[in-house]
């Protein structure tokens, strides 16, 4: 949420190394505080936003991830994109995708000119039922 209450966007590129998947990390974890996930809800997304880039950090061709972050109050929106080989598509049976299906709302993957794109959604109204 933006400092007047509305929805924003928050644009990250990183390189393509797992070095840099902090970044990512620390940025979903803070924007959930601010938004008022409680702390369970804020780490299962920190988990589920590394785990959609561990999924194609080895597939990024052009050597970079790019992530959106959606601020809808009260949902909390990630895409995390990257340029990927011609008709790759993460494996759904992985443990990778297991794990991150399962700490938050929605997860989907979507293919489109040679991006693919897998997109995690959570709410802070869910986290507080949980």
């Amino acid at each position: 949420m933006s400092s007047t209450g509305q929805a924003a966007e928050v644009h990250l590129s990183i390189p393509a190394d797992s070095a840099y998947i902090a970044v990512p990390r620390s940025v979903v974890g803070n924007l959930a505080a601010r938004n008022h996930f409680t702390v369970d809800a804020i780490d299962d997304l920190r988990i589920a936003v590394d785990e959609a880039c561990a999924l194609l950090l080895p597939q990024a061709s052009d050597g970079v991830l790019d992530c959106i972050f959606y601020i809808d109050p009260p949902q909390l929106t990630v895409r995390t994109t990257a340029t990927v080989p011609n008709g790759w598509l993460p494996d759904t049976d992985s443990f990778g995708w297991t794990v991150l299906t399962a700490l938050v709302e929605s997860a989907a993957a979507e293919s489109e000119s040679g991006r693919l794109t897998i997109t995690v959604t959570a709410s802070a109204t869910a986290s507080e039922k949980a």
